[in-house]
């Protein structure tokens, strides 16, 4: 199998930690690529242009993070980071997507603040800011709700603190979150977290 993936790129991050976690290392070759450079062998296996992608044995193309997250969970025998069933199913995807969503607004300010000056949106970063402060003031509860220690819900929130890191340390998203600023410096400390940082 093939991942493409950029290294700064959260999404891809989450994927790449997820593999290393249940040991799947072996069975891929993880390739590197700038999307916003549209390299073609991106956009042939992800007419988006998105990373990540990943290629199967077969040739068929997955996409994108939350889908290749999934499959990714299914392979090689380590506990499923996903629930098959029931309450703690839905506690690890809501957590996932609070994360997803924290990132999906991080990315959003990144890429508006790349825009020229003239036409960039103060109140749509506005807007998207406040919805990451409120993540961040819930993301404790859902991490604590959490069946164990290591989730989807875990590595899709440590993946969008990261981002946070790399991007927007402006936020400064430590400042009065003790407890999670705690949590995370001991999940950014796992092998796979640290053979992935995009620093």
């Amino acid at each position: 199998m093939q991942l493409f993936y950029s290294p700064t790129s959260p999404y891809a991050r989450k994927c790449r930690v997820i593999a290393r976690e249940r040991g799947l290392m072996g069975q891929f070759e993880e390739i590197p690529c700038n999307p916003m450079e549209d390299p073609p062998e991106l956009q042939a296996k992800n007419p988006l242009g998105k990373v990540p992608a990943l290629v199967l044995d077969d040739g068929t193309a997955l996409f994108d993070s939350p889908v290749i997250a999934e499959y990714l969970d299914g392979l090689g025998t380590a506990d499923r980071m996903i629930p098959a069933e029931g309450a703690a199913r839905f506690k690890v995807l809501t957590a996932a997507a609070l994360g997803q969503g924290m990132t999906d607004a991080a990315f959003n300010v990144t890429m508006e603040s790349r825009r020229p000056e003239g036409e960039r949106s103060p109140a749509a970063v506005a807007r998207w800011r406040a919805a990451i402060l409120r993540g961040l003031d819930h993301m404790t509860s859902h991490i604590q709700g959490l069946p164990g220690d290591l989730t989807m819900g875990h590595v899709a929130c440590a993946c969008a603190l990261g981002y946070l890191d790399l991007r927007h340390g402006d936020l400064g998203w430590r400042d009065g979150r003790g407890d999670l600023a705690d949590w995370f410096a001991a999940f950014d400390a796992r092998p796979a977290m640290r053979e992935t940082d995009p620093s």
